[in-house]
């Protein structure tokens, strides 16, 4: 999470979309970084106002622009599926080494998800509270350009962004009954990345 506190805005942290990046780059030009625990630094929005917006409040900020990316929900998966080929995690529940990407999904699909599987869905981490914030702007990761320009113009930054975090190349093919049981469930989650998208 990164909060840029005289522009009024904070970026959210959504797993698997790129943030890390976009924390290199801007840490210099941010008034506060959030990078560990996990918990903290990925905070959706129900923990951002439980912990954050409270605190902003106190010192005299009454609201904050509230930023996150959307990615696709087959690419988001698939860079989670891919992370978690890495050989870190050989051995353990959560590693998906040796298993298609079909399988993986298959399991993401399931009421109880097995720990490898069980990386949360994106509508979740943005849905508002009633008695909270909301995101404010909703960006596409697919396109950078929008992200860029607007971070840019709101923050009077030039961004040169590194490449971070990049997962190792697998085949995401699925089936097409797995991928219709996915967006079916899932729709939550299709619908938010097409609402981030264009017209601005």
């Amino acid at each position: 999470m990164l909060v840029f506190w005289k522009q009024r805005l904070v970026m959210l942290a959504v797993p698997k979309t790129g943030t890390s990046a976009y924390e290199a780059a801007l840490a210099p030009h941010a008034s506060m970084t959030v990078l560990d625990p996990p918990e903290l630094k990925h905070a959706p929005v129900y923990r951002y106002n439980r912990f954050f917006r409270p605190m902003f409040e106190k010192m005299g900020c009454e609201h904050m622009d509230v930023l996150a990316v959307i990615r696709e929900p087959v690419s988001w998966l698939g860079s989670w599926y891919r992370y978690r080929q890495r050989a870190f995690l050989n051995g353990k529940p959560t590693s998906t080494a040796g298993m298609d990407f079909d399988t993986f999904v298959q399991a993401y699909c399931q009421v109880d998800r097995p720990p490898f599987a069980n990386v949360g869905s994106q509508s979740k981490f943005v849905e508002p509270r009633p008695n909270g914030t909301a995101v404010s702007h909703f960006f596409r990761y697919e396109d950078q350009a929008a992200l860029i320009g607007f971070l840019e113009e709101r923050l009077g930054v030039t961004l040169d962004l590194p490449k971070s975090n990049v997962s190792p190349r697998a085949n995401l093919d699925l089936h097409p009954g797995t991928e219709d049981n996915l967006r079916r469930k899932y729709a939550a989650d299709f619908e938010l990345w097409h609402r981030a998208g264009p017209p601005r």
